[in-house]
């Protein structure tokens, strides 16, 4: 049976990555303090069940565009999470462009440049780094997020500049991003221009002990913040201190803050309130007009 659900998963997986129209290297800054030795590396983690991808050099996106006939013209592009040592896949990346896509969104995956790892194993290289050199691990996601940050906005000015040949409206383009994901979500809403602001932001568990709250930028775009009380990296407080933030500023800001969740449940069924997440997020779109439908 194991061997059974193995296949089908990895079935769904690539007609799900094959379903990607467009595979687009974005244009990117040099990172001159940073050495990475090879390409990046895709595989099937087992210490996280999941697909992940390590070292990346080079930013990308993937693509997914929804039928036509359901299309709403919004765009969120997916930012996954994996400490800045890798992208998980599957729970944070192709099946939350699946759902979105079946809603009439199009889905953009970002990979954004991550700290080098050196081996076939980086989600190794990184857990044994977080328990035995946390200092380390600091300095090296430290002085990799700012490019990681501007990956983002540079996937958020791709697609603005490509809207009309995307099929989605130019003023309805959010970032969606996952626990380092979501610290670099929150890191573009501090670094945006007016070529590259997102429309709307979505950081769900974000890693804010590795990008601390800071005061948002005058026009910051509409805030939805998702976390779990009982987060194990003890997220909970940096999320509440993202919301007040955005509400000391009078900005539009949502929190959904579940008792029980944890850390990475992304679109993972736990028979917990967490599993609908993504249900109220959309909600609230539909209720800010930052999606709308013909139905």
């Amino acid at each position: 049976m194991k061997n059974k659900a193995f296949l089908i998963f990895h079935l769904f997986l690539f007609v799900c990555i094959a379903n990607a129209q467009v595979i687009v290297n974005l244009p990117h800054q040099k990172a001159d303090n940073i050495k990475w030795i090879g390409e990046e590396k895709a595989f099937f983690s087992k210490r996280w069940n999941s697909e992940v991808v390590t070292n990346v050099s080079k930013p990308s996106i993937q693509i997914f565009s929804p039928n036509q006939e359901i299309n709403t013209g919004t765009c969120v592009i997916i930012a996954p999470g994996g400490g800045l040592y890798a992208l998980s896949m599957n729970n944070e990346g192709t099946l939350v462009a699946d759902w979105l896509v079946k809603k009439g969104i199009t889905a953009v995956i970002l990979k954004y440049r991550l700290v080098p790892t050196y081996t076939d194993d980086g989600i190794k290289e990184y857990q044994k780094l977080s328990k035995e050199n946390r200092s380390l691990l600091h300095e090296n996601v430290q002085k990799t997020m700012p490019y990681s940050v501007s990956d983002a906005l540079s996937a958020i000015s791709y697609v603005r500049e490509n809207a009309s040949k995307l099929n989605i409206k130019p003023n309805k383009i959010g970032l969606m991003g996952f626990s380092a994901g979501g610290a670099v979500t929150v890191g573009a809403s501090y670094n945006y221009t007016t070529i590259n602001r997102p429309d709307f932001l979505v950081p769900v568990y974000p890693w804010l002990t590795e990008y601390p709250v800071r005061e948002p930028q005058k026009d910051a775009p509409p805030l939805f913040i998702v976390c779990a009380s009982n987060d194990p990296l003890k997220l909970a407080l940096e999320s509440t201190n993202l919301y007040k933030s955005w509400k000391a500023a009078d900005l539009n800001v949502a929190l959904h803050m579940y008792a029980k969740g944890g850390h990475g449940f992304g679109l993972k069924t736990k028979e917990l309130p967490s599993d609908t997440w993504i249900d109220r997020f959309y909600e609230w779109a539909l209720n800010e007009k930052l999606i709308t439908t013909n139905n």
